[in-house]
């Protein structure tokens, strides 16, 4: 009660000072020459007998400052103020000072004003000026308006939002406050609308301007040479110029800043130095603003933006050029962007322009556009409430409990698409739900008297601790830009303000200005120093006090929410994420193939040309505001992290699941998620639970590819047993590569989709209903063999499809798989590194019982024809060599045999024959070492042998350790055993002893092969022969001058010294040759030594008897080539490849040592057939058919190993040396063979060389 009266006796107390200043005002006057004040009394009465009241008038009626005087002279702004609205700040000020010039009161004292910022009101003030924003702003705290009696809402035909939101607000607030004074003034269009809002309330019209105003229309000219069109900036010259020989300055009305500091600097370049050419906008400081209010000597010129339209008049204006055109804000609800593009401006907008002169004189207005353009444009502007988003309006409607914003007494109601927009928008910072309703984060917004998105960059830096920074920025983003940027001096403002550039961010350049300007006043700076800082560095000193009172109200408000503020700097993550809250719909990915970036709803925007981080190109930004202007452009811009973006849009963002598959680690399904925020990714992959986000699909793959597939191990009895029913099953389809046995999976599905309830999506689900359902039936999920499988297998037997074989003794498991393609299709034989060395694998050949059929059936089919139709039918011709021949027999030698029984034709299997097989019918051959680890695989045993190097030396252990000796110099030792028994893995097997050459000296080594260890110790015994025999084969080297003449004959082949080496070096290789066993005793080697020394002198001689006889064939033969015959000429280059064969730069050391001594003879040979030729063309050719004959079926044989690059057997490549045979017998049978030889012979030869040694 105290409280009630306390207010009451405060609120009396106010009145009696308003009394008693109204009482000492002079007595109000009304200038005669307005046509307002012809009106007077009829405003008077209608305002006392309504409670609203329509007053529409042109401009020039003094409707702005004669009704705040009409209302005071009716006693009004006593018991409650008179509240005066206008649209824009500076007109808030020019008014207000012009209603007390005319009260003559000083300013803020009778007459004040109020805008952001700036409070000029008292306690002794009667009329209040305020911006429309202030007054709504004044609804939260004071929402029936009790501190007003009259309330004046002055251009309400601008139908700005805040406009459209007061007049709905004041049409509730009539019923609740009918003592309540409203004055809606209105241009003359459309004034009904306001009439019928407030219930058909009075209108009264106010006759226009003071003196008449001339209309001209004056478009712009087309050029007729390049049909360009005239330029503005060259009509507006061309009409000042036409105004110069009369009094009175102009007032042009242009878009926007820049073309008003464009066309400045173009008027100032053309007009006289007395022309003075002002700019007027509303970023413009208040002391360059004040500057067109002064009076000057020249002419002046004055470049205004649509600020001048309304209620601002500007002294001395004369003339004024209108463009018809402005900058038009629009919101796209489809973009989610501002479009601040250039539009034809409406007629009540050239009215209101026209009516800017006129005002002092009779004045003319040009517009630089036809009167039929004129006529055609619409009537008046859209509503702002149809050009922007609602989310502000929303918000606040919302926490003041005024019902659904489509319920919202507006004049003009929002289309549903705004009003949509503008929910989307808050939902999209979190304030509303899905049904609209707000949330916590809404009811906070609301509590903040700032554009929604500012709002919550607050909110989420409460959360992450970085209130101080983000308190700079959003109160930097309230107010327009500080920083200027004048054309004619941008290079010096950039680098005046390059101190606060920042390469990642540009809201971390308000943050360096903030602290610049902070640092500047902790010094105590003075206020005029202050303005030269501010001036040197391209700042607005207006604009910085009015960010910092803007910061310290924000920072009072916030307070007293019991927000902390933080006092360690926040770092860039906590900024950023911050502000990043409030721009989910302003991010954007760096496009590909240019420097554009793609937003949200795929719009593409670009970096504003003076953003700080447009040279970095950031893979992600986000931006302050979208602007749409020539492109559409990205505003106050900073890098950010992808990674942020899902945390604050979990609200907003979409799942996108492709691919689930089961995870056998974690024993469940899973699925690659994408998670889109606006259509970007901002989550490309990652692999998430699939079983919540949908249980069915997830139940199917558990069941498909967990227990189906096995992909699931369970820890049940009736896993174990049907796995192995079902492989026990599955290999007998393996073995017969028929997939006819087993049930396909769609049976598998059905009997475990039968058992399993709905609900079970992973291992750990199925497992606890798994053990509780065995409780009752410990076999409810055991398979039989009747439900696995399609019909009975009694085909398929052990010994048709063993699961081992049995190689000399040696056990090897065979595998089976049926499925083309796989590198294990077929049967597959697992061998040890050791066995693969040890063991005649050509048993492998023959594959298994039940799968050699098939094999010899595609051998049989790839024959020639003329041998396939003596066989036929083919299926019982393998039956009958399969009777006939065992698999102990070599596969490809036994059906060439084969083939010579039943056709009488000899053939021999070749590479073609072999190739044309399909894979499964070779076996599959799996070589691992000792610790069970692949070593290799392959078909093709050839292949294998040459990729699988031999593990030359058994591993150490005891048994070897005690055999093997290294760094022997002489045989020192008695007997050198032959094998020995080693065991490895519960294996046994025989490891074979030799001595190994190690060049400085020999050792003892256990070997895995019988044959590298044979050929390992023949070089260990004669490495010790060389010890041994060192002084004799040193004294041998005085022989070697008997080569003189063999040198001087080989020089084009060989160097005289290397020839000389060679001897040197194989001489005691020759003498060791006619040894058949090597000694393996210490007697032996001794009693080697003494043969050794008898016989090196005779096989010195020999070798060097055979090497200049060989020589001196070899010069012969050059001679006789140089002499040949036309007719020998025709075989010239098979006598060269054949001298060549026989004589090259390593022939002492390559030709095997037994058939060295028959090298002279060859050549002879080939000296005969050459000398011979002429008289026995016909019989030379029909021998050398046979020669090609023998040689092709050699290179069959060679083929798998060279194809390969592989060493082929000895026994193949010594085969040459039979062919040479041929040669002599053929070609030179007076010097008689080696041997018995014919091409017959040779076949058979060839034929006994097993395929795989």
């Amino acid at each position: 009660m105290n409280d009630t009266l306390k207010k009451k006796d405060q609120h009396l107390a106010i009145e009696a000072t308003r009394q008693a200043r109204f009482e000492s005002l002079c007595p109000i006057e009304f200038p005669e020459a307005l046509p307002v004040s012809q009106r007077i009394q009829e405003i008077k009465d209608a305002i006392q007998n309504h409670q609203v009241v329509i007053l529409c008038g042109e401009t020039g009626s003094g409707k702005t400052t004669q009704l705040p005087k009409i209302c005071l002279s009716l006693g009004r702004g006593i018991k409650g103020l008179i509240g005066h609205t206008q649209p824009r700040r500076l007109a808030a000020r020019s008014v207000s000072s012009r209603i007390a010039s005319e009260l003559k009161s000083p300013l803020g004292d009778a007459v004040g004003f109020k805008i952001r910022f700036a409070d000029k009101v008292s306690q002794q003030t009667l009329i209040k000026v305020m911006t429309d924003g202030v007054l709504l702003a004044e609804t939260q705290t004071d929402p029936d308006f009790k501190q007003y009696d009259t309330i004046i809402i002055d251009e309400a035909h601008e139908r700005s939002l805040n406009i459209d939101f007061l007049l709905g607000y004041l049409k509730r607030l009539t019923s609740r406050r009918p003592d309540l004074k409203i004055i809606i003034t209105s241009a003359t269009i459309d004034v009904e609308s306001f009439s019928k809002h407030f219930n058909n309330a009075p209108i009264i019209e106010v006759s226009g301007r003071t003196y008449p105003v001339e209309i001209r229309y004056r478009p712009l000219e087309v050029k007729d040479e390049d049909d360009q069109e005239e330029k503005i900036e060259e009509a507006i010259l061309d009409v000042v110029k036409d105004f110069s020989k009369v009094g009175g300055d102009t007032l042009v009305f242009l878009p926007g800043e820049r073309e008003i500091r464009d066309i400045a600097e173009f008027l100032k370049n053309k007009l006289p130095p007395h022309y003075e050419v002002l700019p007027l906008f509303s970023r413009l400081s208040n002391e360059e603003q004040q500057k067109i209010f002064k009076s000057s000597n020249g002419r002046r010129i004055i470049l205004s933006t649509n600020v001048a339209e309304t209620s601002l008049t500007v002294p001395g204006i004369k003339y004024v050029i209108d463009p018809g055109i402005a900058r038009v804000n629009r919101y796209s609800p489809r973009s989610k962007v501002e479009q601040l593009q250039i539009e034809k401006i409406s007629q009540a907008s050239a009215k209101q322009r026209s009516g800017r002169c006129g005002r002092v004189s009779d004045g003319i207005c040009v517009r630089l556009y036809s009167e039929d353009d004129f006529n055609a444009r619409p009537l008046f502007l859209d509503p702002e409430i149809y050009r922007s988003s609602l989310a502000s309006v929303i918000l606040k409607m919302a926490s003041l409990h005024l019902g659904d914003v489509s319920q919202f007494p507006f004049i003009q109601s929002p289309s549903r698409r705004f009003i949509q927009d503008g929910y989307l928008l808050l939902q999209e910072l979190g304030a509303v739900n899905d049904q609209y309703e707000l949330t916590p984060i809404g009811r906070d917004l609301s509590k903040l008297p700032m554009d929604p998105r500012l709002g919550r960059m607050l909110l989420q830096a409460k959360k992450e601790n970085a209130l101080s920074e983000l308190l700079i920025i959003v109160s930097a983003l309230s107010i327009q830009d500080p920083r200027e940027r004048p054309l004619d001096k941008k290079a010096e403002s950039e680098a005046a303000q390059i101190r606060f550039f920042d390469e990642k961010s540009d809201f971390v350049s308000y943050l360096k200005l903030w602290d610049f300007f902070d640092e500047a006043i902790q010094k105590k700076t003075s206020q005029n120093n202050l303005r030269k800082l501010c001036h040197a560095h391209f700042l607005s000193y207006l604009r910085m006090r009015e960010w910092r009172d803007l910061h310290e109200q924000i920072r009072d408000l916030i307070l007293d929410m019991n927000f902390k503020i933080n006092e360690k700097p926040a770092h860039y993550a906590q900024i950023h994420r911050s502000i990043l809250a409030g721009l989910l719909g302003n991010i954007g990915i760096k496009a590909l193939e240019d420097d554009s970036y793609v937003g949200a709803r795929n719009i593409q925007f670009h970096l504003s040309p003076g953003s700080n981080i447009k040279r970095r190109k950031s893979k992600w930004v986000m931006a302050a505001d979208l602007v749409d202007t020539t492109k559409l452009y990205a505003r106050t811009v900073a890098e950010i992290d992808v990674e942020w973006i899902e945390s604050l849009s979990l609200h907003l963002v979409e799942h996108h699941h492709t691919d689930p598959y089961w995870d056998t680690k974690l024993s469940r399904v899973n699925a690659h998620e994408r998670i889109t925020l606006y259509g970007l990714t901002i989550v490309p992959k990652r692999n998430v639970h699939f079983g919540p986000i949908n249980p069915e699909i997830a139940r199917e793959i558990f069941i498909r590819q967990g227990l189906v597939s096995g992909g699931y191990v369970s820890k049940g009895l009736f896993w174990k047993h049907n796995q192995d029913l079902i492989e026990e099953v599955e290999l007998l389809e393996h073995k017969a590569r028929r997939l006819d046995v087993l049930v396909n999976e769609e049976d598998l599905f059905e009997f475990y989709d039968k058992k399993i309830p709905q609900g079970i999506i992973n291992g750990d689900g199925f497992e606890d209903w798994r053990r509780e359902v065995e409780l009752k039936d410990p076999k409810a999920l055991f398979l039989t063999k009747e439900l696995l499988m399609k019909r009975d297998a009694n085909e398929i037997t052990e010994i048709q499809y063993p699961e081992t074989l049995n190689i000399e003794g040696v056990i090897i498991p065979l595998k089976y798989r049926f499925e083309p393609g796989h590198p294990d299709d077929g049967v597959t034989a697992v061998i040890s590194e050791i066995d693969f060395h040890q063991l005649d694998l050509n048993i492998l050949q023959w594959l298994v019982p039940g799968m050699i059929r098939e094999k010899l059936n595609c051998i049989f089919k790839s024959l020639p024809k003329h041998i396939r139709t003596q066989l036929l039918p083919l299926t019982d011709s393998v039956t009958e060599f399969l009777t006939q021949y065992k698999t102990q027999e070599h596969l490809f030698q036994s059906i060439s045999q084969f083939i010579l029984k039943k056709t009488k034709e000899p053939y021999l299997i070749d590479e073609a024959n072999i190739e044309s097989l399909p894979r499964h019918c070779f076996m599959n051959i799996e070589v691992r070492n000792q610790k069970n680890e692949l070593v290799s695989q392959g078909r093709d045993l050839n292949l294998l042998k040459g990729s699988i190097k031999p593990q030359v030396h058994v591993k150490k252990n005891e048994k070897t350790n005690a055999v093997e000796r290294f760094n022997l110099k002489r045989w020192d030792f008695d007997e050198l055993p032959y094998d020995i028994l080693l065991n490895t893995h519960q294996k046994e097997y025989k490891g074979f002893i030799g001595l190994s050459d190690e060049e400085e000296s020999v050792s003892i080594r256990v070997f895995v092969s019988e044959e590298e260890a044979i050929a390992s110790h023949r070089q260990g015994v004669l490495r010790l022969l060389s010890f041994e025999l060192k002084p004799q084969l040193k004294q041998l080297e005085k022989d070697l001058n008997k080569l003189k003449e063999a040198q001087l004959f080989l020089r084009d082949v060989i160097e005289p010294e290397e020839l000389r080496g060679d001897v040197i070096e194989m001489v005691l290789d020759s003498a060791l040759n006619v040894e058949n066993i090597m000694p393996r005793t210490s007697s032996d080697f001794i009693a080697l030594i003494k043969r050794i020394k008898n016989v090196l002198p005779q096989t010195m001689k020999a070798m060097l008897d055979t090497i200049h006889l060989s020589a001196s064939y070899y010069h012969q033969l050059k001679e006789l080539l140089k002499t040949l015959s036309p007719i020998q000429k025709r075989s010239e280059s098979l006598f060269v490849n054949r001298m060549n064969f026989l004589i090259h730069n390593e022939f002492i050391l390559t030709t095997p040592s037994n058939i060295f001594t028959y090298l002279p003879r060859y050549l002879k040979a080939l000296i005969i057939r050459i000398e011979k030729y002429p008289t026995r063309i016909d019989k030379d050719a029909s021998s050398q058919k046979e020669i090609d004959r023998i040689h092709q079926l050699l290179d069959a044989r060679l083929k798998p190993y060279t194809s390969k690059k592989m060493t082929p057997p000895q026994a193949l490549k010594n085969f040459q040396w039979q062919i040479e045979e041929l040669h002599v017998s053929l070609f030179a049978q007076e010097l008689k063979t080696a041997y018995p030889v014919s091409l017959k012979r040779l076949e058979k030869a060839l034929e006994d060389i097993p395929y795989y040694v």
